[in-house]
């Protein structure tokens, strides 16, 4: 049992898929190389668009026919990472794990391929409303791509996980999200077990140009290995990317009596919202500082004890700035190290929050802090020690992963090796 009382939570499986690869093995030494997964768009014409670059990732149905949409993107590259888990943990081998599916994923939305598909079923006649749906009537594919829950329903048969899964979407902070909703449910015992699992595919036209009229994207589009800087001087804004990543979470007790490779354990988990804005956290830090307290005390740890944070770290000026504000008010003038995957991998906005969790348990694994790539010059605002550009052999027994999203969600999970 932890400090209180609750049941330990242990890691016993990771699957990762990124721009950077597919696996934790490919995934991880890219990582810690300071190799960018960040490439021209091919996927859909960018022409006339300020923003032609991100962290694509590229799945193997594709080579030959066309690109997917999103949710069938989630859902390839939520059963590629899982898979992977599943594998290494040694739960559910049999199509039945023993506990429930947490689901971090974005909204589902039909995208441009489908009202394309609609436009054509109509011409030559003028177009609205009724006639939309008129002419979706019986197209049973696209309902199934866009309903409800429908990703959720898929992998829990495909995994034969127990209860109806749980789908959840928090912006920027799902994939951490996920997590805690499978690390509470161990610690409240209600399972002994669950699959946690982050996941997006959503780097299509509307969604990029959405973030484009947000000036959140870089625009650095003549070097794209070169344009997610977080923390650096000349940082312009973050670069959208996709993956999945999923967590194999098991009580402690449970995972010994089995045998299992324990990875590490989440120890604890913080959220706090400030409702002050549809997209921006309140640039005073408020509910950001909170989130950090409320997991180290979670994890029954002072800020002393953290090694590491995995920040949120996206390359936007403001959230760099707010981050930077909240770790001196958490941590004062002995803050440690901090570095952003996302320099590398872009954000994946609903996956970020797993990916990184995962990326946080690898370095307490290896004793390596992987690197903030592209800091040539550095921000005198930021005056934290982020690792720049070559990964770093350190002491890590206590990480802290960030994961802010829109609309001032916010969620920190505190990640630890192995208890004694």
């Amino acid at each position: 049992m932890d400090h209180a009382g609750r049941p330990i939570v242990a890691v016993t499986g990771i699957g990762l898929v990124t721009p950077l690869g597919f696996g934790v093995a490919q995934n991880w030494a890219a990582l810690l190389a300071g190799t960018s997964g960040i490439r021209r768009i091919t996927r859909f014409p960018t022409d006339h668009l300020r923003t032609t670059i991100a962290g694509t990732v590229d799945l193997p149905e594709e080579a030959e026919g066309a690109p997917l949409t999103a949710t069938p993107r989630v859902m390839r590259m939520a059963v590629m990472a899982a898979e992977e888990a599943l594998a290494e943990s040694g739960l559910g081998a049999d199509g039945a794990f023993p506990g429930p599916l947490m689901l971090g994923m974005p909204p589902v939305e039909v995208e441009w391929p489908h009202r394309f598909e609609l436009a054509r079923r109509l011409a030559p006649a003028a177009v609205a409303y009724p006639d939309l749906t008129e002419a979706a009537t019986g197209w049973t594919a696209l309902y199934e791509t866009a309903a409800f829950a429908s990703v959720g329903e898929h992998l829990a048969a495909r995994f034969g996980t127990r209860g109806s899964p749980i789908a959840v979407t928090t912006a920027c902070a799902t994939g951490a999200s996920a997590i805690q909703l499978g690390v509470e449910a161990i610690q409240r015992g209600e399972t002994q077990a669950a699959l946690a699992i982050g996941a997006d595919g959503t780097v299509q036209p509307e969604a990029l140009i959405r973030f484009s009229l947000l000036s959140a994207l870089s625009t650095r589009n003549e070097d794209p290995t070169a344009a997610s800087r977080p923390f650096e001087k000349t940082r312009g804004g973050f670069v959208m990317s996709e993956g999945a990543a999923c967590l194999v979470l098991e009580s402690l007790s449970h995972a010994r009596a089995r045998g299992a490779r324990i990875l590490g354990v989440v120890r604890g988990a913080g959220e706090k919202s400030d409702s002050f804005h549809r997209t921006r956290s309140n640039p005073n830090g408020s509910a950001v500082i909170q989130a950090m307290r409320n997991a180290i005390a979670d994890a029954g740890l002072t800020p002393d004890d953290i090694s590491y944070v995995n920040a949120h770290g996206t390359g936007t000026p403001e959230n760099d700035k707010m981050e930077n504000l909240a770790m001196r008010a958490v941590f004062g003038e002995q803050a440690p190290p901090i570095s952003s995957n996302k320099s590398m991998i872009g954000h994946t906005l609903s996956a970020a929050g797993a990916i990184e969790a995962a990326f946080s348990l690898l370095a307490i694994r290896d004793q390596m802090l992987p690197p903030t790539i592209n800091h040539d010059e550095p921000d005198p605002a930021i005056t934290l020690d982020v690792v720049p550009n070559v990964a770093r052999a350190a002491k890590v027994t206590h990480v802290m992963s960030n994961s802010f999203g829109f609309g001032g969600q916010n969620v920190c999970l505190v990640l630890s090796g192995e208890p004694g």
